[in-house]
């Protein structure tokens, strides 16, 4: 109902207000400034590199030509989009939802959940069985969010995000993959990187809780829609959603429309039928849920996603290229270790520049490292304002946080970037 939730918002002189809003350390301010603190956060997060590189970064379809398919940029302004409305409808803050949704994916990998997979197996001690995922892109969502990203100071020092608590936890609990009824927040405020895998934790507030909902909900019109694009589905897959819909929601339900023509995928239909349906159902004594009929119809709306879209044999051989990449990226650079230990990266990498220039970057700001020819750079010492035992993020000097360099380092890729240093090496 509308407005049901106004009195769980997170606002002033409510009881978790003061820890939602706490950051690491005082963020400047300015005489002219009118933003509130989630405002400034989400324009941060806007302004920060790793957004800007989701524009080419994998949704679904890997590196697409297609200007109309979406990509991870535009997903997560569907997810800023629907979780906006969801807020507002039921008196939460949507300043906050709208920051967490903007950034909750800036740590996303390379082509998608595969280029996740791929760096996570470079990471995973195999010797551990069921050992917990190592690399897991809402963690890295929150590590880019504290120590990667900067933004330059009214002095022009490069300084960390440095974001507020509720929003950092929304960047980790975000994950949607796991099908839930009646979410609700927990209750206490936790060292977030204690959290060792996806989708166990629930986030602090109702708003990042509604980040969750609007990550499934954003994602699964929109993918159907683009492997219609891509003559993905053909004639049998549109039968199936047209019985999906039949037998979950019904011909004649309000809404169903929106899929029973088969072809005729309509994305803003769909989208706005799920955020209807979730909004009269949930409340804050039974949390947020859909009702019966729509969380069976968006459980099987998933199985035939993964089972006609995301497994499709032409993605499949693509995740078989995109592996390969990545894999040769990491040996790559992992075999200039002994020369970034001396200063000189340049020595090996000098005959892939893209790559050579961009590492070589990456490492002064964020390790150790310094170039054989030292100069000077403007970045902030980070021991000052980070909770770190060391004075940079990275030792080049040891073996597992050089790994964790690397990884971090191709984790930041677009897929096309990652493509053009790939066809450096393999090219002569």
């Amino acid at each position: 109902m509308q407005n049901s939730f106004i009195e769980q918002a997170c606002k002033p002189d409510t009881e978790k207000w003061e820890t939602a809003i706490k950051r690491e350390i005082p963020l400047y301010g300015r005489n002219n400034d009118i933003r509130t603190d989630f405002e400034r956060d989400y324009t941060r997060l806007l302004h920060s590199e790793a957004y800007r590189r989701l524009k080419h970064k994998t949704q679904v379809f890997y590196a697409p030509h297609n200007d109309h398919i979406c990509t991870r940029m535009e997903h997560v302004g569907h997810v800023a989009s629907v979780a906006s409305t969801i807020a507002k409808y039921l008196g939460l803050n949507d300043q906050l939802a709208s920051a967490i949704a903007i950034g909750h994916d800036i740590g996303h990998a390379p082509f998608g959940h595969h280029g996740e997979d791929c760096l996570n197996s470079l990471l995973k001690q195999e010797e551990i069985p069921n050992a917990p995922k190592k690399f897991w892109h809402e963690r890295n969502s929150l590590f880019f969010a504290d120590y990667i990203e900067t933004l330059q100071d009214p002095n022009g020092i490069h300084q960390p995000l440095n974001l507020t608590y509720a929003v950092r936890d929304g960047l980790i609990c975000h994950c949607g993959e796991i099908d839930q009824q009646g979410i609700k927040p927990r209750d206490k405020a936790i060292d977030l990187y204690s959290i060792k895998r996806p989708g166990i934790v629930q986030p602090y507030t109702w708003e990042g809780c509604i980040v969750k909902l609007s990550d499934k909900i954003s994602f699964l019109g929109r993918d159907i829609e683009d492997a219609r694009a891509y003559h993905i589905l053909d004639m049998t897959s549109y039968r199936q959603l047209r019985e999906i819909v039949g037998s979950t929601l019904g011909f004649e339900r309000k809404g169903a429309h929106a899929l029973r023509s088969g072809k005729a995928v309509n994305t803003t239909v769909l989208i706005n039928d799920m955020i209807v349906d979730l909004c009269e159902q949930s409340s804050p004594e039974n949390g947020l849920c859909f009702s019966e009929e729509y969380f069976k119809f968006i459980i099987e709306l998933k199985k035939f996603c993964f089972a006609n879209i995301y497994n499709h044999w032409r993605l499949a051989e693509f995740a078989v290229y995109a592996e390969n990449i990545i894999k040769t990226l990491y040996r790559t650079l992992m075999k200039a270790q002994v020369f970034v230990k001396n200063g000189r990266t340049s020595q090996v990498l000098k005959v892939y520049p893209k790559l050579c220039s961009t590492f070589e970057e990456w490492l002064i700001k964020h390790s150790n490292y310094r170039p054989y020819s030292t100069e000077k750079h403007n970045f902030v010492d980070k021991k000052q304002i980070l909770h770190f035992n060391t004075q940079q993020v990275f030792d080049v000097n040891d073996n597992e946080s050089y790994i964790k360099c690397v990884i971090e380092y191709i984790s930041g890729m677009t897929d096309q970037f990652a493509i053009q240093v790939y066809e450096e090496i393999i090219t002569f």
